[in-house]
């Protein structure tokens, strides 16, 4: 098999209506990814593929991004195991973000925090504005020490 090339984009109604898939990736070369459980729904992460991140995707059925903080592309759970196996690609109208419903290997969990979902806090709203975080997730589903070892963490101050 070939490698998956995309077509360009010629006209609005081919974007919009059109079956082929030409996505659109912004000035810094990425389109948002919103990860979501394929049984239950529950958002599970937002990521950033490139071109080769969509292309890999695509063809292997395993989600790949691209990392803003380390700037480099990964397959997700090459280090942790927990990887996603897509059930269903969707792209948006304009063909600007992509949405993944995904089977998660081993625990389940997509965050490498530890967590189960990336949104494991609601932040307060309208009277409760500017009060402290609530956590919706009691317990991480691993323990991140132990599955990344000395992988430095992706989080950036």
């Amino acid at each position: 098999m070939g490698k998956l090339e995309f077509a360009s984009r010629t006209s609005v109604e081919q974007i919009e209506e059109g079956y082929e898939l030409v996505p659109k990736f912004g000035p810094d070369g990425l389109m948002p990814c919103i990860t979501s459980d394929a049984s239950t729904g529950e958002v599970l992460m937002l990521g950033w593929m490139n071109t080769e991140a969509l292309r890999l995707t695509i063809e292997t059925g395993e989600a790949h991004y691209f990392s803003r903080a380390r700037q480099v592309l990964w397959r997700k759970g090459a280090t942790s195991g927990l990887v996603q196996n897509i059930v269903e690609a969707r792209i948006d109208d304009d063909q600007d973000a992509i949405w993944l419903r995904v089977e998660v290997a081993g625990s389940g969990a997509s965050c490498h925090v530890g967590y189960r979902s990336c949104f494991y806090r609601a932040v307060p709203l309208g009277a409760k504005a500017g009060q402290p975080l609530v956590y919706l997730e009691g317990d991480k589903t691993f323990d991140p020490g132990e599955v990344y070892g000395d992988v430095p963490n992706p989080t950036q101050i």
